[in-house]
């Protein structure tokens, strides 16, 4: 059975050890960490078979096969690194970390040195199964644009790097228009989204990034628009926010869960 580790015990790091902890994932809960001691403590608690222990990236990895973050994109540099290295596959959320092009390389380079696996979930959107399949060919454009009410951007380096009252927003504001590898450093917590659909596609300076707040929403939509050889397709998804955290969509713990399973699962469905 495969046995994982969890760094981070936030929203969907705690939706990940639960559903295993139901048997949903198919796979053995071995440890988790998270820097906040109370939220290890409160998942710990949570959880009704499964008893993980609480290990450090170094000691994790010497009892796991797959190493889940779900932490930050600063826990990307920190642990990812680690646990290749040690020879385990690692699935990554904070997929934002990668417009880093050097750790990007260097992660790419450490999961072929050590026949490592590097997984990241499609998150809160829907369509890379048709921007892969496009990427065959050439890709002229892709372009998302992502509408939040404006309590879902809290926080976020370009709201408060600008002073922007989010709370003093009363009609759609578009707040950002840029390439995706601004978007992820101006929006850390909100647009990972754009950092997979760089990756998946035409990469980070080409993919354009439109960020609206809009306070007639209650739903994070994001909409793609893909143009190339193939064609042009649109997709547009509304997501309801996740009960425990409005930053990110309840999608992307969903499409965690989904990836780990099909890990798991020797029968692949989809591109």
């Amino acid at each position: 059975m495969l046995r994982i580790g969890v760094i981070g015990c936030g929203t969907i790091g705690t939706a990940i050890c639960k559903a295993i902890d139901n048997g949903i994932i198919e796979a053995e809960l071995v440890a988790i960490y998270d820097r906040n001691v109370e939220d290890v403590e409160k998942l710990k608690s949570s959880l009704n078979s499964c008893r993980p222990d609480t290990l450090d990236i170094m000691d994790m990895s010497k009892q796991i096969d797959l190493l889940v973050e779900c932490a930050s994109q600063e826990a990307v540099y920190e642990v990812i690194p680690v646990a290749l290295l040690a020879h385990c596959d690692v699935m990554i959320m904070s997929v934002g970390a990668f417009a880093d092009e050097k750790l990007r390389k260097t992660i790419e380079n450490l999961a072929r040195n050590n026949n490592c696996k590097v997984y990241m979930p499609s998150g809160a959107i829907v369509g890379l199964d048709g921007i892969k399949s496009a990427s065959v060919e050439k890709i002229h454009s892709v372009t998302l644009t992502t509408q939040k009410p404006p309590g879902g951007l809290a926080g976020a380096p370009f709201v408060d790097r600008n002073n922007i009252e989010l709370d003093k927003i009363n009609c759609k504001t578009v707040l950002f228009e840029g390439s995706a590898s601004e978007a992820v450093r101006a929006f850390p917590a909100n647009v990972n989204v754009a950092a997979t659909l760089s990756l998946a596609g035409i990469g980070f300076e080409k993919t354009r990034v439109r960020i609206v707040a809009n306070p007639a929403l209650t739903r994070n939509i994001h909409e793609i628009t893909v143009e190339g050889a193939f064609g042009e397709f649109t997709t547009r998804i509304e997501n309801i926010p996740s009960p425990t955290n409005p930053r990110s969509s309840y999608l992307a713990p969903l499409s965690a869960i989904a990836t780990l399973r099909m890990i798991s699962n020797p029968f692949q469905i989809g591109t």
